[in-house]
Formats: structure tokens, C-alpha cells, sequence
């Protein structure tokens, strides 16, 4: 069975942000992920881990001004500094809070910019990132999101992830495979995990249509989660879905799933 950690950014959301450490472990994660720190000492956040016995696998890179609609900035010329300023204080809050990869939000094409032009600076982008995170021992990860929720996001399928990954070069690179957003945008996800297993480094979840947890929607989790355990996959699986009503309502679908597991061990 998989390992789940629970995305603070939408779950336990009744609650302020530094009392959602608690709620997670008072619902059995063993682990949690989130969007940003940055308007948080590192210090705070690690106090909360650390008290709640929590490992943080998770959290992305500066994304601009995402109060604004901003949704990353990797992709974008003319805002290169901007970008490179964000990976220093992206590594320098991994390596104070003990996480061991960062996500890089490629961020929404401008409309009649050269595609080519949006290539090429999201691929040097990623080589600098990728070669900063590597000195720190950390890893980077891309990950496509669908086109419905964000228009206009420059990454969107999972074949152009592996290819711009193939391009930038750099071993320390990989996927973050979000169900949701696959689902949205080309289907296919056992086969499509089973392809690129090798060059996904983090799985994340919600069902669809909606986003809220599994079971609500057309997902096969129960399919899914046995499929990831037959492929080997040892990472973890961010839960990062809006709950239908609260959070610990909606919890069901992972104590059914943990109960089944163990029963059949």
C-alpha cells in the first residue's frame, strides 16, 4: 500500500496553517507536503514537525505572485533572476526542514509568445535549478497540470515532462505525477505509470470530476494503489484533494484502503 501524506495547502483547511500539523498526525499521517513556506520562519514549521513526529516530503519552489494568478515563472523570459533567487531560498528551506525535493511550477505560457522561446528558458531554468538542488543532495521535480483548472500552463502532459527532462540532462530530475491532472489530460494512468515509473519521483491524488477525495469520483483507487505496489513504487503519495465537507469526514477512503492492506498481509 502506499504511503500517504497529507497536503496542508487542502486538507485540514477549517484551521489555521500551523495547527493543520497536528490535525494530520492526529489522522495518522506519518508524513505531509505543502505549496510554500515562505511566509513562515523555517523554524516555526520545523517546531511543528518535529513536536508531531511528522515528515515533510514536500514543498515547491517560489512561484511568483501567486496572489496575483501567477501559477510559477520558470517558463517565462525576462523574469530568469526572479527565478534563480527563488531556488536559493527554495534549497535553503529543504535543507532547513530536512525535505528532499522541491516542485518546480512551470508557470502559464503568455498568449502569442514563441513556444520555442518558452522551451528554451524553462530548460535552462531547470538545468540551474536541477544543478543548485544537486549540490544540496536534493531532487527536482516538473510536474504537468491540466489546462481545464489553469489555462494556458505550459506543462500539461506527461510524455512533454519526460522530454523536457530528456533535454535538460540532469539526474537528479524527475516527474511529479498528479493523478488528478493526468486524468483531466490524457487518461491512461496505469499505463502511462507503468511507462515512466523510472522518472516519477512523487505521486500526488484527488478524483475527478471535482477534485475532492477518492471514492467520489471515476478514479479506481483500489486499482490504482495495488498497481503502484505491483510496479514497485516506493515514494510517497500526496494527498492533495478539497474535501467535500471537512477533512476528517472524508478520511474513510484511507482507513478502508490501510484496513484492506493489512487484512490481506
Amino acid at each position: 500500500m502506499p504511503r500517504f501524506a497529507a497536503n496542508l495547502s487542502m486538507l485540514f483547511n477549517e484551521v489555521p496553517f500551523l495547527d493543520r500539523f497536528e490535525r494530520a498526525s492526529q489522522a495518522g499521517f506519518e508524513a505531509v507536503e505543502f505549496l510554500f513556506p515562505y511566509g513562515l520562519e523555517a523554524s516555526e514549521i520545523q517546531e511543528r514537525l518535529e513536536t508531531h513526529g511528522l515528515k515533510l516530503v514536500l514543498h515547491n519552489l517560489p512561484a511568483g505572485d501567486w496572489d496575483a494568478g501567477e501559477r510559477g515563472i520558470a517558463c517565462l523570459p525576462g523574469r530568469v533572476d526572479e527565478f534563480r533567487a527563488g531556488v536559493a531560498k527554495g534549497v535553503a528551506y529543504a535543507k532547513a526542514l530536512g525535505v528532499g525535493q522541491l516542485n518546480c511550477l512551470a508557470g502559464k505560457a503568455p498568449p502569442d509568445m514563441d513556444e520555442a522561446l518558452l522551451r528554451r528558458t524553462f530548460v535552462a531554468n531547470l538545468r540551474y535549478a536541477a544543478a543548485e538542488l544537486r549540490k544540496a543532495g536534493l531532487k527536482l521535480l516538473i510536474e504537468p497540470i491540466n489546462t481545464f483548472d489553469i489555462p494556458g500552463f505550459y506543462l500539461n502532459r506527461t510524455a512533454q515532462a519526460v522530454a523536457i527532462l530528456d533535454e535538460v540532462g540532469a539526474g537528479n530530475a524527475y516527474v511529479q505525477y498528479d493523478i488528478y491532472h493526468a486524468q483531466r489530460m490524457e487518461g491512461e494512468l496505469a499505463a502511462t505509470l507503468q511507462k515512466y515509473l523510472p522518472r516519477i519521483a512523487h505521486v500526488q491524488l484527488a478524483d475527478n470530476p471535482g477534485r475532492n477525495e477518492p471514492g467520489t469520483g471515476e478514479i479506481n483507487y483500489s486499482f490504482l494503489f495495488a498497481h503502484l505496489d505491483r510496479l514497485g513504487y516506493e515514494g510517497w503519495v500526496g494527498c492533495e484533494y478539497k474535501p467535500a465537507t471537512t477533512t476528517d469526514a472524508g478520511l474513510g477512503w484511507c482507513c478502508q484502503h490501510l484496513v484492506t492492506e493489512a487484512t490481506a498481509v
